[in-house]
């Protein structure tokens, strides 16, 4: 038997280059220009997450009517419906800050907050730190009597959620902020001058984000509001340079792409190019498609209606073009104003909870496939786990062809092509399934849709192992295309562009 002194000198050049690595890799710097700052690989938990829950919340949810935009609607824009919301409901005397003090959060419960998140299968949670109303949810020195403990709850309600996701699950901890404010007078000011002066982002803007990444360290910054001014007048590049170089969080943060007019889908860790941006077919670029549950507003409507809120089926079905064509979903929920998640949004995490338990397999960890959706079969998604020389290929299935429960059915796909050894399972069935080749492709016999999972019908994945790999078209980078487009199935582009596929 050896020694461990025998062991030593191996042992410590192994430290010693490990040393070095670390160090080069904490040697690099950004330059704050978006050549540079573009270079800056997204760490690897983002892109291996691929689900993530958005949280608006804030004085809107108070009133809870039209939108997270209801402000704007009232007394910005003038929305007929809603001044005469205002006008039937409220005294004439009424200001939006008196619903401000109306906030309590009474029943916000941060760690029953992260319990019900946690359970939809998602690995990050993003919450809106300040929207374009310009309350903070935490106790900003930047925002007087206009935040959180200041006014309303009296709380730092971002301090408390971040402390419970940290504590009680394996999430990461991200923030949603706002640049601008829509009635702030500096920006306004700044505004009226064609953004020649920078009164606002430097004196509330930039400061507030400093703020932010030093108090709660967040592994997302979901930057927002930016779309009025360019992004010198935010000083994008100089404030992302130091989150990247300098800040606490430097190397697990990533950012998204709204940092100016013109940026998005250009710029930034990730492309989120416009709201429920699905382009489906395969990006150049890591992306992340950002969605509400309620068709008509991020934040909580009084008057939501039970067909306003996507179905499970639908959720199921984005995900799966999501992650099949590189992105992530970033699932947005409403909470009230007293801090509670409605019911209807927790049945809807619950059930993608249920759907991940068994199907994770094919979303955690995978990268594209070759093929996004089947040449045959337009209700079939793709996603890939290579593991050494092993390759697995998974098809999500969001339809059965046949609704009945007395008769079993077969799945019909036109891209895998199967070899001797090629073996198809159905994840949270565990039995091989039969398969042959016919003309068009692949044919595989399912089980009786009574002997698997109810989860399943809400969409099952077949998982192939051993298929015939040397037929597949070579990968070439290709720019974004139409969506009309997104059932030609055989889509060719693919580029890594340093990010983490």
């Amino acid at each position: 038997m050896s020694s461990r002194l025998e062991h030593a000198p191996t042992n410590l050049l192994r430290l010693s280059l490990a040393f070095i690595l670390f160090k080069w890799v904490s040697a690099v710097q950004y330059d704050p220009n978006w050549e540079s700052l573009d270079k800056r690989p997204l760490p690897e938990w983002y892109d291996n997450s691929k689900l993530g829950i958005f949280i608006h919340w804030g004085v809107f949810s108070q009133i809870g009517f039209h939108s997270e935009w209801v402000w704007w609607a009232w007394q910005g824009s003038h929305d007929a419906d809603v001044v005469k919301y205002f006008k039937d409901n409220f005294p004439p005397d009424v200001t939006y800050a008196d619903f401000a003090e109306q906030f309590r959060a009474s029943f916000f419960d941060a760690n029953q907050w992260a319990d019900i998140i946690s359970s939809s299968g998602a690995k990050y949670v993003v919450l809106t730190s300040k929207h374009h109303e310009g309350f903070t949810l935490w106790p900003s020195k930047y925002s007087f009597n206009w935040n959180s403990m200041d006014v309303g709850p009296r709380r730092d309600l971002v301090g408390e959620l971040a402390s419970a996701v940290r504590t009680r699950t394996k999430m990461h901890f991200g923030l949603y902020h706002s640049m601008f404010e829509w009635f702030h007078p500096l920006y306004l000011q700044d505004k009226a001058k064609n953004w020649k002066t920078r009164d606002f982002p430097e004196q509330k803007a930039l400061p507030e984000l400093y703020e932010i990444v030093n108090t709660y360290k967040p592994d997302v910054i979901w930057s927002d509001g930016d779309w009025e001014a360019p992004d010198t007048y935010w000083n994008s590049t100089g404030w992302i340079s130091w989150l990247y170089n300098q800040s606490p969080v430097k190397d697990t943060v990533v950012t998204n792409d709204r940092w100016g007019a013109n940026i998005p889908c250009h710029h930034g860790g990730y492309y989120t190019c416009t709201d429920k941006y699905n382009p489906g077919v395969l990006q150049a670029n890591k992306w992340e498609n950002c969605m509400p549950l309620d068709n008509y507003s991020w934040g909580y409507r009084r008057n939501i209606n039970e067909n306003d809120v996507l179905s499970i089926n639908e959720v199921i079905a984005d995900l799966a073009e999501t992650v099949s064509c590189g992105g992530n979903l970033l699932l947005n929920i409403g909470p009230t104003g007293d801090g509670t998640i409605p019911a209807i949004f927790q049945e809807r995490l619950s059930q993608l909870g249920q759907w991940m338990k068994t199907n994770g397999e094919a979303i955690y960890n995978t990268t594209p496939w070759s093929y996004q959706n089947d040449t045959i079969d337009p209700n079939v998604w793709y996603t890939m786990r290579k593991t050494g020389n092993d390759v697995t290929i998974y098809a999500i299935v969001l339809k059965w062809e046949s609704n009945s429960t007395s008769d079993a059915s077969n799945a019909l796909l036109g891209d895998p092509k199967p070899t001797e050894k090629t073996k198809v399972t159905m994840l949270g069935y565990g039995k091989p399934l039969k398969w042959s080749t016919v003309e068009k492709g692949m044919e595989i016999r399912l089980p009786l849709q009574q002997l698997v999972p109810e989860p399943l019908s809400w969409g099952y994945v077949l998982k192939f192992t051993n298929l015939n790999q040397t037929h597949l078209p070579k990968k070439r980078p290709m720019m974004q295309m139409p969506r009309k487009f997104r059932k030609n199935g055989k889509i060719n582009l693919y580029k890594n562009l340093g990010r983490p596929y």
